[in-house]
């Protein structure tokens, strides 16, 4: 993206409110999901074993079809492919908030995901090309951010009072006000300018090879949990994964138009960045899943207090983000924000295994869920601002969309794999216990305390994840502190800090 296009448009302030409501409705839909997932799962009689795929069928479909989605914005034009984004976003959401099934839920979740991959990468790159001017730019990614960093915790607050006192289904109708009111001004007030098109032919090998590898992985995690962990399905995915996208890699090194050019890839430090925060994923998409349904399954907690519980993470979040991650990376070297985070993070992860059937909230959650928002916080500010830092302008919107796919891919894999392992957790530990029910235990007790101990396994699990995240940062990453001149891709400090917001909400 070349730093400067044409002069200013001088409808671009307006603007930026239809791009950041559409940003605010995109996050806002992946924390508002969590909350209503326990009713609409007992709603439609949704199993265990599939309840992740109405997180897991978003988060792929996102994840993996963003480099898609930033090319046809390239080729298409940035603001018609935010407007069909949108109003794919807005039919999807209707079709979820009307399911009548599992099937029909998780097929409106991946197409929500479909349509949002067309919508994210739109929204940044028109600011990017809509704000020249750099402090103006930096202003205008700081809204953006903020707004779109609120709407994690808005998220929980509405997620619970729909599904309280209205339904669950209010979680996906809410979507579509939204969506109209900012596909109606974009088309009022958004102008690109004709030279920030990039009319490169479309690499659809690249783009059919990563999908399908990407879904063969996932997939792989979620059938060991049915059919095990040696099953012949189950190996077979797998196999099939690393086929797929090594042949994925093979291409992009041929193709003269690549989807993902592997020089953005094989920089030491942004490998480096991407292997780190898809690993951090994992950890987090998890327990997000497993900490709603202790709160509301074993603790009894109702959707809008499950909601308020999450709130003093989202602002530790924000705060190790804007006030240490930002005020020190221009003077400290990025691996010694981005370990020391991710450890933090880890050990509120480590107190979070000591939950039972009846752990206080004030000591033995909330704890946790400040380590975890200051630590994650804290890491991935310069992380995210070091994925772009010093990249090529032609390769800055490929580079932001790698950061965007490792977390989603991350989010995917981790929901299924630490699903699968809290699964057989449980099972086990609920067949190891019998003998208590025979001596009398109640069998509701025991089935809580099995619930519990499966949670408490996927956690200590996500704390190793996050301790490795942490080494591939201090091992990887070696770039100096981010305190000399932006690069042109790069934006300023300011810019990264608070694009570092919103990521981490989803």
């Amino acid at each position: 993206m070349p730093e400067t296009l044409t002069a200013p448009d001088p409808k671009r302030w307006k603007a930026l409110v239809f791009i950041a409501l559409a940003q605010l409705m995109v996050v806002l839909d992946a924390t508002i999901v969590n909350i209503a997932l326990p009713s609409a799962q007992a709603d439609l009689h949704i199993s265990d074993g599939n309840r992740q795929w109405v997180i897991t069928a978003y988060a792929l479909a996102f994840g993996g079809l963003l480099l898609f989605g930033g090319r046809i914005s390239d080729l298409w034009g940035r603001r018609r492919t935010f407007v069909i984004g949108l109003i794919g976003f807005a039919v999807a959401s209707a079709l979820g908030g009307a399911a009548l099934n599992s099937t029909m839920l998780m097929g409106a979740r991946a197409l929500q995901g479909v349509f949002g991959a067309l919508l994210a990468p739109a929204a940044l790159s028109l600011l990017a090309v809509m704000f020249t001017e750099a402090q103006e730019r930096a202003k205008a990614f700081g809204i953006f951010g903020a707004i779109a960093g609120g709407g994690g915790a808005v998220g929980l607050i509405l997620g619970g009072v729909f599904t309280e006192y209205l339904d669950w289904r209010w979680t996906f109708f809410v979507n579509i006000p939204f969506a109209v009111v900012a596909a109606i001004g974009a088309i009022a007030t958004i102008h690109e300018p004709a030279e920030a098109r990039n009319p490169s032919k479309l690499d659809v090998p690249g783009v059919v090879l990563a999908t399908l590898g990407l879904v063969s992985l996932v997939y792989g995690f979620t059938r060991a949990e049915s059919d095990g962990w040696t099953a012949g399905w189950t190996i077979g995915l797998f196999v099939a994964a690393v086929v797929l996208l090594g042949a994925f890699l093979f291409v992009e090194s041929r193709v003269k138009a690549p989807l993902m050019p592997l020089r953005v890839l094989m920089d030491r430090n942004r490998g480096g960045v991407y292997m780190s925060l898809g690993l951090a994923a994992i950890a987090m998409f998890g327990l997000f899943l497993f900490l709603t349904y202790y709160l509301q399954i074993v603790r009894g907690y109702s959707p809008v207090t499950t909601g308020l519980a999450f709130l003093p993470m989202i602002a530790t979040m924000i705060a190790g983000s804007t006030q240490v991650g930002a005020r020190l990376m221009t003077r400290v070297p990025a691996r010694w924000l981005m370990g020391p985070g991710f450890l933090l993070a880890a050990a509120g992860m480590v107190l979070l295994t000591r939950i039972d059937l009846n752990t206080s909230y004030a000591t033995g959650v909330l704890p946790s869920l400040l380590l975890m928002g200051l630590g994650m916080g804290t890491a991935f500010m310069p992380a995210m601002s070091l994925a772009t830092h010093g990249v090529q302008p032609r390769d800055a919107g490929v580079a932001s969309a790698m950061v965007n796919t490792s977390q989603q891919v991350g989010g995917a894999v981790g929901t299924a794999l630490l699903n699968t392992i809290a699964a057989s957790a449980t099972t086990s530990f609920f067949t190891d216990h019998m003998k208590d029910v025979m001596a009398g235990k109640p069998k509701k007790v025991l089935m809580f305390e099995s619930m519990v101990h499966g949670y408490t396994t996927a956690v200590w699990w996500a704390a190793g994840i996050l301790t490795l995240s942490a080494l591939i940062a201090l091992v990887l990453v070696n770039a100096g502190h981010q305190g000399g001149p932006k690069s042109a891709a790069s934006g300023t400090p300011g810019e990264a800090a608070e694009d570092a917001i919103p990521v981490m909400a989803h």
